[in-house]
C-alpha cells in the first residue's frame, strides 16, 4: 500500500469528555468535526483520495446515490457565499466546502430511494475517517441556504441538497471568535445503553 499523505495535524484535541471503550479503533474515536481551520491547499490528487474513500461505502441495490460537489479556487468564495452567515465566518479559513447531494430516485426503475440519505450518510463517514487519516478535519453543516445551493449546482427536482462541508488542516481554537472559540472541543456522547436496546 502506498503512503498516504500526511497534512500537519499540530492541535491536540482535549478529547477527556468522551469515555470509549477500549478496542475502539483510534481513528473513530478521535473524529471530531472543529471549526478552527487552517488555510492549507490540498493537492487534486489527495482531494480524489478522500472521496475514492466515499465512493466504496455501502449502498441500497449499490445504487451509489450521492454525489459531493467540491469547491476550486475559482469558485470556493460562491460556495462560501451559499452557507449561513454563522457558518461563514469559520469555514472561510477551510481548504475546501462542497455539498452532499442525493439522487432521490432508483436509477434502474425510478422509484423513489428512501435509503439515498442513509447511504449518503455512510459515505460521508467513509471520506471523513479517509480524511483523519491523513491528518485533516471535517465538519458537516445544516446550516446552509438550500434553495440558492439547488438553484447555484442546476439541480432538478430528481436530487436534494442534503447538507455542507468542510475539510482541512485544523487549527488552534484562538483562530475563532470568542463565542464559537469557547464550545470548540470534542463533544461527549450519549451511553451506549442508550443507542443500543437488547
Amino acid at each position: 500500500m502506498e503512503n498516504i499523505k500526511q497534512y500537519p495535524d499540530t492541535i491536540r484535541p482535549d478529547f477527556s469528555a468522551r469515555d470509549m471503550l477500549p478496542g475502539v479503533d483510534e481513528l473513530i474515536a478521535r473524529r471530531w468535526s472543529p471549526r478552527a481551520f487552517a488555510k492549507t491547499e490540498i493537492a487534486e490528487a489527495d482531494v480524489k483520495t478522500l472521496f475514492e474513500a466515499a465512493r466504496w461505502a455501502p449502498s441500497c441495490f449499490n445504487e451509489q446515490p450521492w454525489r459531493f460537489y467540491v469547491s476550486t479556487d475559482e469558485n470556493f468564495d460562491d460556495f462560501l457565499g451559499l452557507l449561513l452567515d454563522g457558518n461563514q465566518a469559520w469555514a472561510k479559513n477551510a481548504s475546501l466546502l462542497g455539498f452532499v447531494v442525493v439522487k432521490k430516485t432508483f436509477s434502474s426503475n425510478g422509484k423513489p430511494n428512501a435509503y439515498a440519505e442513509f447511504d449518503a450518510g455512510a459515505a460521508w463517514m467513509a471520506m471523513t475517517l479517509q480524511a483523519r487519516q491523513m491528518g485533516l478535519y471535517t465538519h458537516g453543516m445544516g446550516g446552509i441556504k438550500h434553495d440558492e445551493v439547488e438553484r447555484y449546482l442546476k439541480l432538478d427536482d430528481d436530487y436534494k441538497v442534503v447538507c455542507g462541508l468542510a475539510i482541512g488542516v485544523a487549527a488552534e481554537p484562538s483562530v475563532l471568535p470568542e463565542e464559537v472559540a469557547a464550545k470548540e472541543k470534542p463533544s461527549p456522547r450519549k451511553p451506549l445503553s442508550e443507542v443500543v436496546i437488547r
